[in-house]
């Protein structure tokens, strides 16, 4: 009997290329930050439209609305300074 070789579908063929690392070190993609503790009252539906979309994107919901408040300062931070 012979024996069945097992193709790997995700392996590379073909003539391949090297692409050069184009990203920065990790230290310069996560720069610190400085963070505020914040208390604040929000509408149920609110919340739980947060919770719903950060649960598909597979991240916390804390993180989501503060991307979201960030860019939405910088957006308007940025408009007001031109």
């Amino acid at each position: 009997m012979k024996k069945r070789r097992l193709i790997d579908e995700d392996a590379p063929f073909g003539r391949l290329t090297v692409i050069p690392d184009f990203l920065p070190p990790p230290e310069e993609l996560a720069l610190p930050f400085k963070k505020q503790k914040v208390t604040i009252l929000l509408e149920q539906w609110s919340v739980d439209f947060y919770k719903d979309r950060a649960k598909r994107l597979g991240i916390k919901y804390q993180q989501l609305m503060r991307e979201v408040l960030s860019r939405y300062a910088q957006h308007h931070s940025a408009r007001r300074h031109r």
